[in-house]
C-alpha cells in the first residue's frame, strides 16, 4: 500500500513578491521563502501550502483556501479594511448579501461563506460554521 511521509498543497501566483504581500500582511500568515522555488505558507492549525512562481499562470476557477472565522461579519468588515474586494456572483442558488456573503447557517444550507481572490486571481473564502 502506498505510503507518504508527509503531505502538502501548493499552487501557483504569477507575481510571488505580491502574494507574499498578500498573504503574509494581509491575511497575516506566517511566510518562509524558500530560495528559488517560492514560498511556503504556514496556516492555522499546523499545515502548510507551497506557493511557486508560474509566468503563465492562470488563476484557479475553484476554492484553493478557506479560512474558518469565529465572525465572518468582522473577518469580512477587516479584510475590506484592508483592501479586500469581496466577490459578488450571480447565482439563484446561492445569494450573498451587501457585503458578499452566502448565509448558510439561517438557510439550513452550509456555512456561511464570502469569497475573495488573492493577487494572482485565486479564489479564497472566510467560512463561519
Amino acid at each position: 500500500m502506498f505510503k507518504a511521509d508527509s503531505v502538502f498543497s501548493g499552487f501557483s501566483v504569477g507575481d510571488i513578491e505580491a502574494a507574499k504581500q498578500f498573504y503574509g500582511e494581509k491575511l497575516g500568515l506566517e511566510v518562509e521563502d524558500i530560495p528559488g522555488m517560492g514560498m511556503q505558507l504556514k496556516l492555522p492549525g499546523g499545515g502548510t501550502v507551497f506557493v511557486y512562481h508560474k509566468p503563465d499562470h492562470s488563476p484557479a476557477s475553484f476554492t484553493i483556501l478557506n479560512f474558518v472565522v469565529v465572525n465572518i461579519d468582522a473577518a469580512v468588515d477587516e479584510l475590506v479594511s484592508e483592501g479586500v474586494v469581496f466577490e459578488q456572483y450571480d447565482n439563484e442558488q446561492m445569494h450573498q448579501d451587501e457585503k458578499g456573503i452566502a448565509r448558510g447557517r439561517e438557510a439550513g444550507m452550509g456555512p456561511d461563506i464570502a469569497w475573495f481572490k488573492d493577487p494572482a486571481g485565486n479564489i479564497l473564502s472566510v467560512l463561519q460554521n
